[in-house]
């Protein structure tokens, strides 16, 4: 997810809290929360109170259309208002939702789809009508939002709702992982006459109350939510652009919950008692992508050559500040399919060096393309400088413009820095490493490798499909072009008195962000 944000100064982040204190204090009472008498034992889940949760932003052209959704804090507020069909669970497996089950025809390309019980805010059933009709928004193609790749294989003319709880997807192809298209990102279910989100709509656990962009989303209990009420009586998003502000509005007591802080600041105020850390291990891949099509990088022996210059331990220390753990140049450690199997890649200079030899490559000269677009992307490549001159190879390092540096990238340059947030692996191969992906940054094109990726679509079984994603794995370790080095904790502070913040979901998955299942102790 792209995490550039507006910059909000911490002065004028008091002053936007501030703005809402009376409106807050009307829609939901004090803000300590009453007992719930079903509860009582120390530590159970209490129902009441208000909690204020603060997120960079986007500025004032923040919108509440969550099929517009691209930043985390579009993410969090459309989770409160709107539900979609699947999310994904830890593993990154898909985790029915407003689906209450799927099941795909032999050839699996035709997917039906069977709704649960669940209603709009208003009282309206959700239905295949309002499923149809949000994924033909999304489609559409005057409209420019993230789900519409996702949604690609999904033939929507054919499509059809068989009746108000049932809905057919035809599809283009086979397509054994269609429940992750029920899952993508931004891929939310609005009522099927939705044309306006300024008082939006939803199926979610939250109820809109009122909205500033750029400053804040206050919404309250849905008491009749299909998943169980939430125990906070309300919710307010606040807008803290910079990472300071956030940390100084969570011990000032303007907030419970900040949302992104970085490793520094947790390792400062871990284990302090002013603030908890709650680490969400796994949420964002980062390594380094080498082109597999230009020299000296078309050659496999030099890109392994690279994979084992690389510490790892000394690249997450230095770069995370520990926080994380390290890779072994495959997508998706903990995550459903990763091949877990293979032995851990560690440096190793003199094999390194015999590699460059066979190559040719001798006191190799690269350029490193990096940019503070993401956390140690910066540090990352200073160390890996060190380590590759080592080597013998010289680095040479190339900091980008951070506004533009992902698309610099996609297409130029041999080697760069890179980051990746929490997805399938399926998807991760789909995207990136395909002929036609149109995000393969590393520019691997295989036609065999792609054969592997169609025959595991038209795989149903799970077991069978699981050993071509291994085969691809294998494949990528042995002379892809990505070399990555480490995964890191997404990082989240809260006040001592916050209770039920996963610490086990990666950003992104249904556990993230999950205020329903939160409450104040």
């Amino acid at each position: 997810m792209n995490t550039d944000r507006s910059r909000l100064a911490r002065r004028g982040f008091l002053i936007a809290t501030g703005a809402t204190a009376l409106s807050l204090t009307a829609a939901c009472g004090p803000g300590a929360p009453a007992p719930d008498a079903e509860n009582p034992a120390e530590g159970a889940p209490r129902r009441g109170g208000r909690l204020r949760a603060a997120f960079a932003g986007g500025g004032a052209d923040e919108t509440l259309d969550p099929h517009a959704a691209n930043l985390f804090v579009d993410a969090a507020r459309a989770k409160a208002l709107f539900d979609k069909l699947a999310d994904f669970g830890a593993d990154l497996s898909a985790v029915p939702r407003l689906a209450e089950r799927w099941e795909p025809n032999g050839a699996l390309d035709t997917w039906r789809v069977t709704l649960r019980e669940a209603a709009f805010h208003d009282g309206r059933p959700v239905t295949a009508a309002d499923v149809l009709h949000s994924y033909r928004r999304i489609a559409d193609p005057r409209g420019t939002f993230r789900a519409k790749a996702s949604l690609e294989p999904i033939d929507l003319d054919a499509s059809r709702a068989v009746d108000a709880s049932t809905v057919e997807f035809r599809l283009k192809r086979p397509y054994a992982e269609f429940p992750h298209v029920l899952a993508a990102f931004g891929a939310y279910i609005v009522p099927k006459d939705s044309v306006s989100f300024a008082r939006p709509v939803g199926s979610g656990p939250f109820r809109f109350v009122s909205f500033e962009p750029g400053r804040s989303l206050l919404v309250r209990r849905n008491d009749a939510y299909w998943d169980g009420a939430p125990h906070l009586d309300a919710l307010e998003f606040v807008v803290a652009g910079e990472e300071s502000a956030r940390v100084g509005a969570l011990l000032g007591g303007q907030v419970e919950y900040a949302h992104e802080l970085n490793p520094a600041t947790a390792r400062a105020h871990e284990g302090g008692g002013r603030i908890e850390i709650v680490r969400l291990p796994g949420s964002a891949m980062q390594g380094f992508v080498m082109k597999t099509d230009r020299p000296p990088f078309d050659d496999p022996r030099v890109r392994q050559a690279f994979f084992l210059i690389a510490d790892r331990r000394e690249l997450v220390d230095g770069a995370l500040s520990g926080a994380g753990e390290i890779g072994n140049d495959l997508f998706g450690k903990g995550y459903q399919y990763y091949l877990s199997g293979l032995p851990q890649r560690t440096q190793d200079l003199d094999r390194a060096r015999a590699l460059l030899e066979e190559a040719g490559a001798e006191g190799l000269t690269v350029t490193l393309d990096t940019a503070p677009a993401a956390t140690g992307f910066v540090e990352a490549a200073g160390i890996f400088k060190e380590q590759a001159a080592k080597a013998g190879v010289t680095v040479e390092i190339k900091v980008g413009d951070k506004d533009t540096y992902w698309k610099d990238i996609l297409d130029h340059g041999t080697f760069a820095s890179y980051r990746s947030g929490a997805m399938p692996i399926e998807s991760h191969i789909s995207q990136r490493l395909l002929t036609g992906s149109t995000t393969n940054a590393t520019h691997w094109r295989r036609k065999d490798f792609d054969d592997l990726y169609q025959q595991a679509q038209s795989t149903g079984d799970a077991t069978r499909r699981g050993a071509l994603y291994a085969r691809m794995q294998r494949r990528l370790h042995d002379e892809g072009g990505f070399l990555i080095w480490g995964f890191a904790d997404w990082i989240i502070g809260t006040a001592p008195r916050v209770r039920g913040v996963s610490a086990t979901a990666p950003a992104n998955t249904l556990d993230w962000a999950r205020f329903d299942r939160t409450w104040l102790a």
